[in-house]
């Protein structure tokens, strides 16, 4: 049985860690393998010198301290000092290696990680709207921070640390077995132990580090979303409520940490006191053997070759116990990277269109494309049959034929959906929340793919479309505006990157907008920080229907675009929305009817049907569901 955590689930545990180590490493050979070897030539030199320093003291003893004890009326301190100073050069390489190993590995970390936030960006720019809804925003920035901060301590220091132990290990080892035979058993006996200790840690914590980047990921998602949703906490006085779900998120996120820490905290004293318990046994075993066995023995033992291997096995406990240290580090490091490749390995949002969206003039009678903006867009449709290109003038007409569709294939959403919308027509959805409004716009630009049916675009299959050119030729306001950080003129500018001022001006002109910035103390230059917090909503408002307006796209989708301020507000915005829909196909989503009364199709959905479509006037005159909703009064049976 897998071990369980809180109500009986099964803890998560980090899957292959082994690859994710591997992975790991290849991001930072990609780009810095001649910087990898030069540290670990670094680690060699400085390990190597750390090794000659503690063989030197059987030389110094044997081999110069003891005959001049044997001969003190003719010493001869020439030969001393040159190993001294031998050794001291020794020493200096050591820590001139040390030192450029440490600012290598700066380098080699903080590009490793430049690299991978890159990577994570870019990918996360390819991922379905749906990654998104399933995902909290607070969760996918701990990724960014939390998360990569794991590796940099793993990178910067523990790799390193861990691969100096191994070297450290492996050539003290081969040390001892040339001093001592005897001694070598009874310290490998000891690092035996030591191994086991490190291994019930390993087994008792791993899990729990993979739970505590989980929680920690949760944790940050709620902070996220408390600190947006501010104004409602207070309103509601849900204060208290919210440091209640505060306090179990963080004690849950307190009891995975305090699991995860607890043996590996533990195992560093555990392992080094039975590191001085190996001291104090080879230490009796050697003297044993220095004293009572003779010269002539296989294991005999000088009183220098004694004092070599007692810093030997200080210095061969030490790389263990560094390990087990380093080994907290290391698991965070896994489980953060585990998080971080799950999301670089999210399937990207899937595009097999051909069909690209260009500028064009007619010549003769047809289109053509040319490289010059001439306000004039076309579809160019490659056929793929015989490789013939087709120019299709984008006019705005969308088709629904039988679309169903579901965020999961086992419940559906929309059902049997079919709508006509010519260009230049306005068409209104309606109905109760739930409906399907929404899902429906969504379907237009592809944020989702239709389990069946087809949705045409000026007679050709979205699917066929690229999704970069089909978003570019629709415009889109929503209720709840985002603005970027930066000048008025940059927000507008958003919707075509490479406006000029003069196009700035005028989008906002036909927005209705720049009366009230043109009122602001810096006008377009005015910065705006906190997603337009120095705005009113209609202010913000607007301003995303200039954004869409100086992208000119022939198909709008307003999305309930003026639920959410005043009567009065909403008629400014009404007016500059009326002028952006001018010649445009529309369509538009709203709860207050009387903003949809002139439209030419007002379409009214239950549970994800069409269940009656008409005028305003034909609607009111059947006396269904529409007239139930516009006037408050009761259906005809």
């Amino acid at each position: 049985m897998p071990p369980r955590g809180a109500m009986g689930r099964p803890k998560p545990k980090i899957e292959n860690p082994g690859k994710i180590f591997r992975r790991i490493m290849g991001y930072m050979l990609r780009s810095y393998a001649p910087h990898c070897i030069l540290v670990l030539i670094c680690i060699l030199v400085s390990v190597f010198a750390s090794l000659q320093g503690t063989l030197f003291m059987k030389t110094l003893i044997d081999g110069y301290i003891t005959p001049l004890l044997l001969s003190p009326d003719k010493p001869d301190f020439h030969p001393l000092l040159m190993a001294i100073i031998r050794v001291a050069i020794f020493y200096l390489l050591g820590a001139g290696a040390g030192f450029l190993q440490n600012i290598l590995m700066i380098y080699v970390t903080q590009g490793t990680l430049r690299n991978m936030r890159n990577e994570l960006f870019e990918k996360m720019e390819k991922l379905p709207i749906g990654y998104f809804d399933s995902h909290t925003r607070g969760d996918i920035m701990s990724t960014y921070t939390n998360d990569i901060d794991t590796m940099r301590q793993m990178i910067s220091q523990s790799l390193p640390q861990m691969i100096n132990s191994v070297i450290t290990v492996a050539s003290t080892v081969v040390s001892m077995v040339i001093l001592s035979i005897p001694l070598t058993v009874v310290t490998l006996v000891m690092v035996f132990v030591m191994v086991i200790a490190t291994k019930f840690a390993a087994g008792r914590s791993s899990q729990n580090f993979v739970e505590q980047q989980k929680k920690l990921g949760a944790l940050n998602g709620f902070i996220e979303e408390m600190m947006n949703g501010q104004k409602v906490v207070k309103v509601f006085c849900h204060e208290e409520e919210g440091k209640k779900q505060f306090k179990e998120l963080n004690d849950s996120l307190y009891v995975s940490a305090d699991k995860a820490n607890a043996y590996v905290n533990v195992l560093g004293p555990i392992n080094a006191q039975i590191g001085n318990l190996s001291y104090v046994l080879c230490a009796i075993v050697g003297g044993c053997l220095a004293i009572f066995v003779p010269e002539t023995s296989v294991f005999s033992f000088s009183i220098g070759g004694l004092v070599s291997f007692l810093q030997l096995n200080k210095g061969f406990t030490w790389p263990i116990n560094t390990i087990s240290q380093q080994f907290n580090s290391i698991v965070m490091a896994l489980a953060g990277a585990d998080r971080i490749f799950k999301m670089m390995d999210e399937k990207p949002e899937t595009d097999n269109g051909y069909v690209t969206l260009v500028n064009a003039k007619e010549e003769n009678g047809k289109l053509t494309e040319c490289e010059e903006h001439t306000g004039t867009w076309a579809w160019k449709h490659t056929h793929q049959a015989d490789g013939s290109v087709e120019y299709k003038p984008l006019r705005g007409e969308v088709v629904f034929d039988g679309v169903d569709f579901g965020y999961v294939p086992e419940k559906m959403v929309l059902h049997d959906i079919k709508l006509l919308a010519k260009p230049g027509q306005k068409i209104a959805f309606v109905g109760s929340t739930g409906a399907g409004k929404t899902t429906i716009t969504n379907l237009i630009n592809r944020f989702y793919d239709i389990q069946d049916g087809k949705i045409r675009y000026d007679g050709i299959n979205v699917n066929k479309i690229k999704k970069a050119d089909l978003r570019r030729s629709l415009g889109i306001v929503l209720q709840e505006t985002h603005l970027f950080s930066g000048t008025i003129a940059e927000n507008i500018r958003y919707g075509k990157l490479d406006a000029t001022d003069e196009e700035v001006i005028a989008a906002a002109k036909l927005a209705n907008a720049h009366s009230f910035i043109k009122k602001l103390p810096e006008g377009y230059d005015t910065m705006l920080t906190g997603d337009g917090a120095n705005l009113s909503q209609g202010q913000r408002q607007l301003l995303a229907i200039a954004r869409a307006a100086i992208a000119d796209p022939p198909v709008l989708i307003l999305d309930e675009a003026t639920s959410s301020i005043d009567t009065r507000t909403e008629r400014i915005v009404q007016e500059g929305m009326d002028r952006l829909m001018g010649g445009r196909t529309t369509f538009v989503i709203a709860h207050r009817l009387s903003t949809v009364r002139n439209s030419d199709l007002i379409c009214v959905l239950e549970q994800g049907r069409i269940i009656e479509r008409g005028t305003h006037d034909e609607l009111i005159e059947a006396k269904g569901k529409y007239y139930t909703l516009y006037t408050g009064n009761k259906a005809a049976q």
